[in-house]
Order: C-alpha cells, then structure tokens, then sequence
C-alpha cells in the first residue's frame, strides 16, 4: 500500500509500507478515503517539533472498515467511520469523565499514518464513529463536514466547551486557522451571542462570518486588544478560545479576557506564559487534547447530519496522496486554510 511519510523538515512524500494488519483483539483496519493536513503537522514539517525520518504522517481521517479484531462488535467490515486522532477505550476514568483524548489505554506512539491508503486504528471498538450509509449516500460536501469531525471540529469546539461559554456570552477566538474557524461553530452551538475572530485574512474572516462570527478584528497586538476592549466598553469578554498555540496568543488572551473568565486553550503549545496576569485577574486557564470522540457521539455527528453546521468548508484546496509535498506546502504557504487529501474513491 501507498502511505505518506515525513522525510525531513518542508519535505514529505508517498511510499510503498506494507500493509498494516490486526495486532490486538481491539484493532480495526481502516481503507482511508480521505485525510487532510492539520495545522498542528507544520510544527514538525517546519522543523519547529522532531520528528523521526520515515515516520508515517496524518492523524485525520474517513474510511471503510476493511478488518475488525475479535473484541471488536460495536463496528464491522464494510462500515463507513470516522477515525478521531485519539483512540479512546470508552471504560478508563479519563474515558468515563468525557476526556478520551487522555484515555489511559492509548498505546504509545500511533498518531501517525492516516495519511495513507490503510490504517490500523487501535481501541476501535469504543473510539470509532460509524456513520450510517455508505460514502456514495453523501455529497462532496457532507463527506467533508464527516472528515472535520475526526479532528479540528470537535477540537474548535473543546476550546469553547473548555473556556465555559454560556449562552449569550461575549467570546472572542484567537486564530483563524481551520480550528479557530470551527471555534467559532463551536462558541455558536454553545449560545455565545457575540463572537469576536481575530482574523488577518479576508477568506478566512469571510468563512468565519458564516460561521456565526459577528464581529472580526484584523489588526495586530496591543491595536487588537484595545479594539475588543473598545467593543466591550473597556470590559473585556465573558471567555477566550486560544487556538494558537503560540505563548503570545495566551498572553494576547488574558488580556482580553474580563475579571473571572476563562480561556480554553487547544493550540498545540510549544511555550509557556511567563506573566501574572492570569492570577491577577482571576482568569482560568484550561483545556488540552480534543475528546474527539465523546464530542463527536453526543453531538457533533448529529449536528452535521441534521445540516447545522458545516466545517467541511474548511478545506479550500484538495490534492491527491501522490501530492502529498503540495499539500503540505499550500498549508505552510497559507495558500489554503486546510489541505484535503483524497486517497481513495468512494
């Protein structure tokens, strides 16, 4: 089988691996029939994080049930699923408390290889998401709007889930990349009556608005802070969705933030804050790995099959897997908001 693989910093590319098989009784294998590149694979592909050469890459991911091992019954071959970046157990008490992206049963070093023909997908039983239907049942479109939910939808919505947001809140979301967009989604769902992006870039500022962004703010550092603050009676807003990562955005957050909100915060961080400011203002800090799979069952999956939301729309450029290195660099370049990968048809 054809998989991509990470060969060094700004260079990925197809190979020929063998084919994954079931190694434990949890197992499933998975035939991929789309994957995209995540915001938070540039890290490595920059060189910014490590990563090992010819390590297989991807974490996001639809596809058909090619395999199940024998504990496996909640799916079965031929089942069309969603295959979320964590592989929750269901039953440890990270699982049962709705934060399976913890989940104390994961092994070790598998987030890695959805960007490939097949995939062995651990802790199947409980972690994947069946759809009903096959991919021939839904539109291009819908078929996005099932991949966004293996990752960044449900994150978007962690962040908004993580900073408390109430219904008629005032929210503001740092990062307009493919989670702050479904940030956005995910402070709507939540009740947030204005939401504020942080946005620098036209298409994405116009994606957010249909999202349910009411307000957008296109300038910079302290000009930035003192535009919400301005929109907010020099208050300041109910909570933050830090989609970043990056210390200046947690930071830019708690400046932003009103005496006793709190942030939540789903940027994959490479530092840490170094100021007061969060315990001076009595501001939360929390947040981390997606539950993807808990967010996905109690609600994601239904909002996108009634029609609700529609996150796929994150996807502004696709390519094909041989053009994995173009998809990688259209997302380095931002020439797109999320890269979509076609792997196999439907």
């Amino acid at each position: 089988m054809k998989a991509a693989i990470f060969v060094e910093p700004k260079k990925v590319e197809v190979k020929e691996m063998t084919m994954p098989k079931l190694e434990k009784p949890t197992d499933a294998i998975i035939r991929v029939i789309r994957a995209c590149v995540c915001g938070s694979d540039l890290w490595w592909y920059r060189g910014i994080a490590k990563r090992e050469g010819g390590s297989t890459i991807g974490h996001e991911a639809i596809g058909i049930v090619k395999s199940i091992g024998d504990d496996v019954t909640a799916v079965h071959p031929a089942d069309f699923v969603i295959a979320p970046f964590t592989h929750g157990c269901g039953y440890c008490v990270n699982c049962r408390a709705g934060f399976d992206g913890n989940c104390l049963n994961q092994e070790k070093g598998i987030n890695g290889g959805y960007q490939g023909e097949y995939l062995r997908f651990t802790n199947a039983n409980w972690a994947l998401i069946k759809i009903p239907g096959q991919p021939k049942d839904y539109t291009d479109a819908q078929l996005n709007n099932f991949l966004a939910l293996s990752d960044v939808m449900a994150t978007g919505y962690h962040a908004a889930a993580s900073a408390e947001v109430q219904p008629g809140d005032t929210t503001v979301v740092i990062g307009d990349g493919a989670v702050g967009l479904c940030g956005v989604i995910g402070a709507r769902l939540l009740g947030a009556k204005r939401i504020i992006l942080m946005s620098h870039h036209e298409d994405r500022a116009k994606l957010g608005r249909e999202f349910g962004a009411t307000d957008i703010i296109s300038k910079r550092g302290n000009d930035a802070v003192a535009e919400v603050l301005k929109l907010t009676n020099g208050v300041g807003v109910d909570s933050v969705l830090e989609c970043v990562g990056a210390t200046s955005a947690i930071e830019q957050a708690g400046q932003l933030g009103r005496a006793g909100s709190i942030i939540g915060r789903v940027g994959v961080p490479q530092t840490e804050p170094a100021s007061n400011q969060l315990f001076w203002k009595n501001i939360g800090l929390r947040g981390g790995i997606a539950p993807v799979t808990t967010y996905d069952k109690s609600r994601l999956l239904k909002e996108v099959l009634e029609g609700n939301i529609n996150p796929g729309k994150v996807f502004t450029k696709r390519f094909s897997l041989k053009d994995i290195q173009k998809a990688y660099e259209a997302m380095d370049k931002r020439e797109t908001i999320k890269s979509l990968i076609i792997v196999n048809d439907k």
